[in-house]
């Protein structure tokens, strides 16, 4: 029994030798520099740029194998799929596309997810922060789409 937890502590030992980078990439062209509303703003810190930004909060237990392998691969596909550090602020359209489908997501529970707020008790959105959230997301794709129809 005693050789057995001495494998486990060497392997876990040895696990720690294989972390990911957790790198924040430098932020190209934030969402926050357009024109976002403070409660919306706190709201989307909270519930999106940990995964969704170069502006990742790396926590503790990110620098612990096997969790850190898990939390590198979130960060990596969230910024795949959507980056508010790489907004197209010049292109109002791609814009406009990008905040629909975050309203989708958010509107539809499917963003922030449950792994993520399970231990980020301010990730979670009630009802009336949701609506909030995508009421502004919806008026501003609305927007943007209505300064190009000009």
């Amino acid at each position: 029994m005693k050789w057995i937890f001495v494998a486990l502590v060497v392997g876990f030992a040895l696990l720690q030798l294989t972390n990911p980078p957790r790198t924040n990439l430098p932020v190209v062209s934030d969402l926050m520099a357009t024109n976002v509303p403070p409660q919306v703003a706190a709201m989307l810190h909270a519930a999106c740029y940990d995964c969704h930004s170069s502006e990742t909060r790396w926590p503790w237990y990110s620098h612990i194998a096997p969790m850190s392998w898990l939390i590198a691969n979130d960060v990596r596909n969230g910024r795949e799929n959507l980056n508010l550090s790489d907004w197209p602020i010049d292109n109002p359209i791609r814009a406009a596309k990008r905040l629909e489908n975050m309203s989708d997501e958010v509107g539809y529970g499917e963003m922030p997810p449950k792994k993520y707020t399970t231990i980020h008790a301010d990730a979670r959105l009630t009802e009336i922060q949701r609506k909030e959230l995508t009421d502004w997301l919806d008026a501003e794709a609305a927007r943007l789409k209505s300064m190009t129809v000009k």
